[in-house]
């Protein structure tokens, strides 16, 4: 059975400033990993795209994890903007 966990998203949270948030991306959705993060991060926020092996397994400090957001992946969109867009475009899912 291949992994189907193979990269993670990380955008600033939106309620705590200076956190982040981490998305879990699966890779058997259907969707491609950059629609995935235009959709699952909200609107105007900077995101970063991962590989799950490049971040850090211990999660005793898990809440004092930064990240650099001056050179994003690229920014969401969140949900309802990303579905109108799909609709748009004749891609219903």
């Amino acid at each position: 059975m291949s992994e189907i966990h193979t990269h993670t998203i990380v955008h600033p949270n939106e309620h705590y400033p200076g956190a982040v948030t981490f998305v879990a991306a699966m890779n058997n959705c259907g969707i491609p990993l950059n629609e995935i993060a235009r959709k699952d991060v909200p609107a105007g926020l900077p995101y970063r795209i991962f590989l799950k092996e490049e971040l850090p397994d211990d999660h005793t400090f898990f809440n004092a994890f930064e990240m650099d957001f001056s050179n994003p992946d690229g920014y969401g969109i969140g949900p309802e903007a990303w579905f109108a867009e799909q609709r748009a475009l004749g891609n219903i899912l």
